[in-house]
């Protein structure tokens, strides 16, 4: 993660549904000023699962019984995390989401215990227990795990993060314990390949940048770009030049955040608030043949383990949307956060899924 512009409030909230007719045209319009789009908090009924293993859900509740097909689980904290994919018996994808026992938000393990346990020599990131790594100069318990096929999403992976003492970026907005949730639509091998923090290999510096810190460099400046700024989605901006060196961060790529994110410093030289931090939309790029210019590559709700362990309900958001899109696959115009009383659990998934 990096610097972003900064902004007021990132999730102005709204119980009322938009119009169907002009659904779309309501979601760019949320997403142009950062607001969320909660739609009730209804609680989700449903049967206890059963294990941690895949499979297609037998049971009634969220998510839906027959149509539902989970991903294997890894270990966290004290239980377990797992992936599903959610289809339409015609093959209409309805949710990719993950699914967070409330016991894996106990027990997680602190930075020095990360430190210590070292996996940076693991090359298997699917380890159901993870990989204790270094990512944007903070300790980071580290997951890939594949998603159910969807045939009509590009969605391919979950790259999932702990981080006990958050990461740098946002100018200190975000040194607060949370989870990147990110929702890949590249492989794994070509996010793997993703190494930094650096400046992008699209984007050209003067030479200026102070390597392996944190801190912003003043005289850092990028005196060329070949980002696809058409695939910026509304409302969202790239880290500003000081911060460029951190665009590009191992296994992930580069953050965009939204403008309007509340715990984004309010002008530069200005500190972030990491306690207005709770639920932040990151959308992201990589470069998958460094020769080329990115694309845009993973949609990731970044949530603090304090906001998910005392969620109840449900809440829906509107993910902005670019210009143009990668992919000819339908994407998501929503995400949601829901807690799942059946399975004690709580979960995070993208929704409304259109045509690009």
């Amino acid at each position: 993660m990096t610097d972003d512009a900064s902004g007021e409030a990132n999730r102005a909230r709204t119980t009322t549904r938009p119009p169907e007719p002009d659904r779309r045209a309501v979601l760019r319009g949320a997403a142009a000023t950062g607001a969320a789009l909660v739609w009730g908090t209804s609680t989700a009924v449903g049967e206890p699962r059963s294990g941690n293993g895949a499979g297609v859900r037998a049971a009634g509740g969220f998510p839906p019984k027959g149509i539902t097909t989970y991903g294997r689980s890894v270990d966290l904290g004290n239980g377990s995390v797992r992936t599903f994919t959610t289809e339409t018996p015609s093959g209409e994808p309805k949710y990719h989401g993950v699914e967070f026992d409330r016991t894996a938000l106990e027990g997680l393990p602190n930075a020095g215990e990360l430190e210590a346990a070292d996996h940076r020599a693991e090359t298997d990131k699917y380890h159901a227990g993870g990989q204790a790594t270094q990512v944007h100069f903070k300790q980071s318990l580290q997951f890939f795990v594949p998603f159910p096929a969807a045939e009509r999403t590009p969605f391919t992976f979950l790259g999932l993060d702990w981080n006990p003492g958050g990461h740098f970026g946002g100018a200190g907005a975000w040194l607060k314990p949370h989870f990147d949730i990110h929702f890949h639509m590249l492989d794994p091998a070509t996010v793997d390949a993703v190494d930094g923090p650096r400046l992008p290999p699209y984007d050209t510096g003067n030479g200026e940048y102070a390597p392996g810190s944190p801190q912003p460099d003043p005289d850092g400046e990028v005196t060329e770009t070949r980002f696809d700024y058409d695939q910026l989605p509304e409302g969202y901006a790239r880290s500003p030049e000081p911060v460029a060196d951190q665009r590009y961060i191992t296994d992930m790529g580069e953050h965009t955040a939204p403008a309007d994110a509340p715990e984004l410093p309010d002008g530069p030289g200005e500190p972030g608030d990491p306690d207005a931090f709770a639920n932040t939309l990151i959308q992201g790029f990589i470069a998958p043949d460094e020769s080329e210019p990115p694309r845009l590559a993973f949609v990731e709700p970044m949530i603090t383990r304090d906001f998910l362990r005392g969620f109840e309900g449900r809440e829906t958001y509107a993910v902005p949307q670019p210009d143009t899109y990668p992919h000819a696959r339908r994407h998501p115009t929503e995400y949601a956060v829901r807690d799942v009383p059946s399975a004690d659990a709580v979960a995070v998934v993208l929704r409304g899924f259109e045509e690009t």
